[in-house]
């Protein structure tokens, strides 16, 4: 294994600085413009970098859209987890749905990938097992992969299909949870 130096002028470890830049500028021009309308090209133009430094770090666009999209998704969990660490059983997976659906509505990255999304993409993130981990954890329920799915795709089909206000969103999740 390579060992990573920090380094002096750039303040860190040189791969780590360069990757976070690329999927910082990449964030920034996938809400400017559209995850469809942005290629790769765009991408290492804006960072400053060649394509074969982007493609160092990230091997094709699903997986800087991945990176950009775990940024996302790391800081909805974290906020979804701190809202919901003071609940317990059902109120908790209430909670944690209801907050995930407004963390995801109010990341502008998140939104917008769903505001963008093509039809194919709902059963990859229905399906996702990382999605499922992230249901476990924030919701309090044992390990059990249909129970994790199960919330995933309620959470996604609010994103997708949503009700009229949050009361109306509340009133069904509390229903069917309950």
């Amino acid at each position: 294994m390579v060992e990573q130096r920090v380094d002096w002028l750039a303040g860190g470890v040189r791969r780590s600085i360069a990757g976070e830049r690329i999927a910082r500028v990449a964030g920034e021009l996938f809400l400017a413009r559209g995850f469809d309308q942005v290629g790769m090209d765009d991408v290492a133009a804006a960072a400053g970098c060649s394509r074969a430094t982007l493609y160092r770090h990230f091997h094709g666009k699903p997986a800087l859209i991945d990176a950009v999209m775990a940024n996302s998704a790391t800081a909805v969990v974290e906020r979804v987890a701190a809202t919901v660490k003071r609940y317990e059983g059902s109120r908790r997976i209430v909670e944690a749905i209801l907050v995930s659906v407004t963390a995801v509505r109010t990341d502008p990255a998140l939104a917008r990938w769903f505001a963008d999304r093509t039809g194919g993409s709902d059963e990859v993130f229905a399906t996702s097992p990382e999605l499922g981990r992230m249901a476990t954890m924030l919701t309090g329920i044992a390990p059990d992969d249909e129970a994790a799915q199960w919330i995933v795709r309620v959470v996604l089909s609010l994103l997708a299909w949503p009700l009229p206000d949050a009361a109306s969103e509340r009133r069904m999740v509390e229903r069917f949870v309950s």
